[in-house]
């Protein structure tokens, strides 16, 4: 249900996109604290001084990975608090990982296009999605214990 909603056109339109772009002007805001050669320009990042950059497009903004982990932490029976604390939290925590990946996949693609490539294809992937996984088993184990059913 979730992923069937993030692609009708009015959510992508008022939600996704200008999300991603956010995540393009976060980005560059943290790398302006050590590298003033870089500006955001609606989704893109770019340098300043070479003029190449990356392009932050569906599948690269981390919804994909927040989705999965929405939809593990709904389907679970715990209390709505817990829930909705989880998803809050967990929001963050791949968002956060995501800011990172595109930070290094930013001056990966200036310095070398061959690791760029293996990163972004391979790597970040699985470690955003493992993310995810992580910190849902994390969530689990703080849950409140169900008390044991009496038997008759």
């Amino acid at each position: 249900l979730l992923f069937t909603l993030e692609l009708l056109r009015p959510v992508q339109t008022h939600v996704i996109l200008p999300f991603t772009g956010g995540i393009a002007h976060v980005s560059v805001w943290v790398m302006h604290l050590f590298d003033r050669d870089v500006i955001a320009r609606q989704n893109d990042i770019l340098s300043a001084t070479s003029g190449g950059g990356i392009e932050i497009v569906a599948g690269c903004n981390g919804v994909e990975a927040v989705l999965i982990l929405l939809s593990a932490i709904l389907a679970f029976p715990a209390p709505w608090k817990h829930k909705l604390l989880g998803m809050a939290l967990g929001f963050a925590a791949i968002q956060i990982l995501n800011l990172v990946r595109i930070i290094c996949l930013f001056y990966l693609h200036e310095w070398n296009p061959v690791w760029f490539e293996w990163f972004h294809l391979y790597l970040w992937p699985a470690l955003i999605i493992l993310d995810a996984l992580v910190f849902w088993l994390i969530w689990l184990r703080y849950l409140p214990r169900r008390p044991e059913l009496q038997s008759v």
